[in-house]
């Protein structure tokens, strides 16, 4: 989402005369756009900013700001611990940003503006040179959060819960592949619940329309909450064609327990249903979720029924973390809170366990055939190694479940360093990894509204 929003960001100050540069030495004006989900992200935006501060000392005229959760939780009180910061901004205010800039730029003022409006900020679709460079990009469909988990500070951060208006997303989608996007993934915090407040459409009928673009190749999603994961959304994953098959379904905890303390609104034999009803339907869907360790009150049992969940389902991959107390999150005041040198424990033997089935996944993909989407060359390959002969680049791109694929191609007929980006490729799997599979390509699809300018 910080990451769409960023794109947003971009785009609009475009009309101000800035552009993006990689060299901090270089900028005007810096804008940190930040994340409170975690304790750790929020001490590395306080970290980064102080090492800004250098910066501002060579360069009095240089702007600092810093948006979003970080910038609506904390408010005037950046002003107050950062002297040197010129706006703070929240996450309602993007569309407002520009005319912020440019009081700054003329009256050398300080700005805060954490101001949350009713329903959803609009972003501005705005079509940038960037867009044309791009295989995959993300599309917001709603924001806020209406769920109220005890650990989570995003309705107090990003609002309630409110959806965009489908015609308005389609247009944008449209627009984007026409610039040659290929893939995009659409953005909300529990996009199973799309549409219900405003009564708009469901979730799987916005995926259908979404599903009826020309040129558009894949579909993602991101992320969905068990409690609303609807049979209709299951069943589309059968019926869509460029619905990816995988799908994000953080599961938190495997304890009813703990999960009746979280607030999460489901049972655990309900996500194992839900979990049997997707495989039922797809049977080689991919699963990932997210898994909090070290919840206060999470007894030894409950980490147990954690790891028992994980053995049940076999998640192709997962996301874990520590427990860390939110600002306005009610498990903040929550007793029974466990150590930290417990929750590290905790969290190294998960990440092991999962560690063993995701190269199980991968194992199993050797020797198959993949049909993937081609990213770009890989990140070892940037840089310096741009200029290395095109028959020994090293590519990389994406199956419909998700997984990774390096590969290079070694046909001394081929002139261009650019062949492959966009194209769908089929791989023959010869070798898993860790988190990666290596492979060889034994077809290249026709190229279809593909802008390679």
């Amino acid at each position: 989402m910080n990451v769409y929003d960023s794109e947003q960001i971009a785009k609009l100050l475009k009309s101000l005369g800035y552009k993006i540069t990689s060299s901090l030495e270089k900028a005007d004006l810096v804008i940190v756009n930040t994340c409170a989900i975690r304790e750790k992200a929020e001490q590395k935006v306080f970290s980064f900013l102080g090492r800004l501060s250098r910066l501002k000392i060579r360069k009095p005229d240089l702007i600092l700001s810093v948006g979003g959760c970080v910038a609506q939780q904390e408010g005037s009180k950046m002003l107050q611990r950062i002297p040197f910061l010129d706006l703070v901004f929240g996450t309602h205010a993007i569309s407002r940003l520009p005319g912020h800039i440019e009081r700054i730029e003329s009256k050398k003022c300080r700005i805060v503006d954490v101001e949350m409006i009713e329903g959803i900020d609009e972003p501005a679709f705005l079509i940038d040179t960037e867009d044309h460079r791009k295989v995959s990009s993300f599309v917001t469909i709603m924001q806020g959060c209406d769920n109220f988990c005890t650990y989570c500070v995003v309705p107090y951060v990003r609002g309630r819960e409110a959806s965009r208006d489908p015609e308005k997303i389609v247009n944008e989608i449209r627009e984007l592949v026409k610039c040659g996007v290929k893939e995009i993934t659409l953005l909300g915090q529990n996009v199973n619940s799309y549409g219900r407040k405003e009564r708009l459409c469901s979730f799987s009928e916005l995926l259908s329309l979404v599903n009826r673009i020309d040129g558009l190749v894949r579909i993602r999603f991101t992320t969905s909450h068990p409690k609303d994961l609807s049979d209709d959304l299951i069943y589309a994953f059968y019926t869509l064609e460029k619905l990816c098959r995988h799908i994000h379904l953080p599961v938190q905890s495997g304890s009813n327990s703990i999960l009746k303390r979280m607030n999460r609104k489901y049972t655990r034999e309900l996500y194992l249903e839900k979990i049997d009803k997707l495989r039922n339907v797809c049977p080689d869907i991919a699963i990932t979720s997210d898994f909090i360790v070290g919840f206060p009150g999470e007894t030894e049992d409950d980490f147990k029924q954690t790891l028992d969940l994980i053995k049940t389902v076999e998640f192709d991959g997962l996301f874990a973390f520590k427990y860390s107390d939110r600002p306005n999150a009610p498990a903040s005041g929550f007793s029974h809170k466990i150590s930290e040198q417990e929750k590290k424990d905790r969290l190294t033997e998960l990440l092991d366990l999962q560690e063993h089935f995701t190269k199980k996944r991968n194992k199993s993909l050797v020797g198959s055939t993949e049909l993937t989407l081609v990213e770009g060359k890989s990140k070892k390959q940037s840089g310096k190694n741009a200029q290395i002969k095109p028959q020994n680049i090293q590519w990389t791109g994406r199956t419909s479940t998700n997984k990774i694929i390096n590969f290079s191609w070694n046909d001394d007929c081929i002139v261009r360093d650019d062949i492959f980006t966009g194209r769908m490729v089929n791989i023959k799997i010869e070798k898993a990894l860790s988190h990666s599979l290596w492979g060889r390509p034994i077809e290249v699809k026709p190229i279809f509204n593909l802008n390679l300018n």
